[in-house]
């Protein structure tokens, strides 16, 4: 398993926003890096995975949730030095944006308060970097796939 502190390259990860009723689902993170901040559902690719299943994949790990993906929403850079200026974690991630199947996102070991947020309310909560952008995008997404047809949500 390839270290994430202090990694030889860029590892790769995805995440998933998932929309249900005008609501995104986000958890907070257990774990370091951002451990406590709000985020997205996800996690890194397994070899042989597509970046979807990945996604996927986190998601129901993470808090018992599916979805159907609707579109890739954007990628998200992470990367952070220590203070000798070394790169101690490097992740470039796929954001996927999909609608709601089942679940009602429940905590695990990786994910710690599960809520449902409206829009407006993401920019009240203590959240990883680039959050709201990311989930601003994700509502424009899907509300150009359904407008489009191609989208059950």
């Amino acid at each position: 398993m390839t270290s994430r502190a202090y990694p030889e390259h860029p590892l790769l990860a995805a995440s998933l926003a998932v929309i249900r009723e005008g609501r995104i689902l986000l958890a907070t993170r257990t774990k370091p890096p951002a451990q406590g901040l709000f985020s997205l559902p996800g996690g890194l690719v397994e070899a042989g995975e597509t970046l979807e299943q990945a996604a996927l994949r986190e998601l129901e790990e993470e808090v018992g949730v599916t979805a159907s993906i609707v579109g890739f929403n954007d990628h998200v850079q992470v990367i952070d030095r220590d203070e000798d200026g070394q790169v101690a974690r490097h992740f470039v991630i796929a954001s996927f944006v999909a609608s709601w199947v089942s679940g009602q996102g429940t905590p695990s070991s990786e994910a710690g308060r599960v809520i449902w947020a409206r829009p407006d309310e993401i920019d009240e909560l203590p959240t990883t970097l680039g959050l709201s952008r990311i989930a601003a995008r994700a509502f424009q997404v899907l509300e150009a796939n359904v407008s489009a047809g191609r989208s059950g949500a």
